[in-house]
């Protein structure tokens, strides 16, 4: 059975041994990094199953890494550690593509619990032989064309690069026009039923694709919020697929 690399990046010398030492036991192979700049060069050199990242390292931080990591590919997790409990932290790693985050000080069953739901979803997304298959290849969502081959949207002559859990969401919403989907609904199509987390993740990626689709992110006119509920998808009345 192919073992699973994970590469730990973190500056803070006892807590990256304690989470190499963790990883270990429970049967990962785990990758060591203890700046930005090191796990820079393991990224460009290795491949990996799983990225862990803090967010505050000297040479590189995370969100440098982050960034790395998603213009090489679009798939790979990665979670993201904070010791900062401001929100701009957190937005800040959901636009950069990561998929979840853990805010120091944290219990190692919850982060080897976030660990095990991320792998799962990027097996399973794996196992499937086409992005095609959830859906179309290209498509209208608002006012822009979605192409789920290459991550990206274009707005006129605007393209943006798109997270894979961006996309996801635009299938989703693109599947069921004008219809209630709830926060739980959309957590369990995108991040799976196995997430292990709050849906203030969701929220957050609600918000930063507002701001690639909407031509008011303040006063989203495509994705409204249903309050106390969850979402709905408005396409415009011109739409095609």
């Amino acid at each position: 059975m192919k073992e699973t690399r994970i590469l730990v990046a973190e500056d803070d010398a006892n807590l990256l041994h304690g989470l190499v030492a963790t990883l270990e036991s429970e049967g990962y192979h785990a990758v060591p990094a203890a700046d930005g700049e090191r796990a820079f060069m393991l990224l460009k050199s290795e491949r990996f199953d799983l990225v862990i990242l803090d967010i505050m390292m000297p040479g590189k931080s995370g969100f440098d890494l982050c960034r790395a990591v998603r213009s090489r590919d679009e798939t790979v997790p990665v979670l993201m550690l904070t010791a900062k409990v401001e929100e701009i932290d957190k937005v800040v790693a959901f636009e950069l593509g990561a998929d979840d985050y853990v805010t120091k000080p944290f219990s190692i069953r919850e982060l080897l619990a976030r660990i095990a739901a991320l792998l799962r979803r990027a097996r399973r997304e794996a196992a499937v032989p086409s992005r095609s298959n959830a859906g179309p290849i290209q498509f209208t969502l608002g006012q822009v064309v979605v192409d789920a081959l290459q991550y990206k949207i274009t707005a006129g002559r605007r393209t943006l690069k798109i997270s894979a859990r961006e996309l996801r969401l635009m299938q989703c919403f693109h599947a069921h026009p004008h219809e209630v989907l709830s926060r739980e609904q959309l957590l369990n199509e995108v991040w799976g039923i196995d997430y292990y987390g709050t849906t203030r993740t969701l929220d957050q990626h609600i918000a930063q694709l507002r701001k690639k689709i909407e031509p008011d992110p303040g006063c989203p006119r495509f994705i409204t919020t249903v309050y106390g509920i969850g979402y709905r998808y408005e396409p415009s009345p011109d739409e095609a697929s």
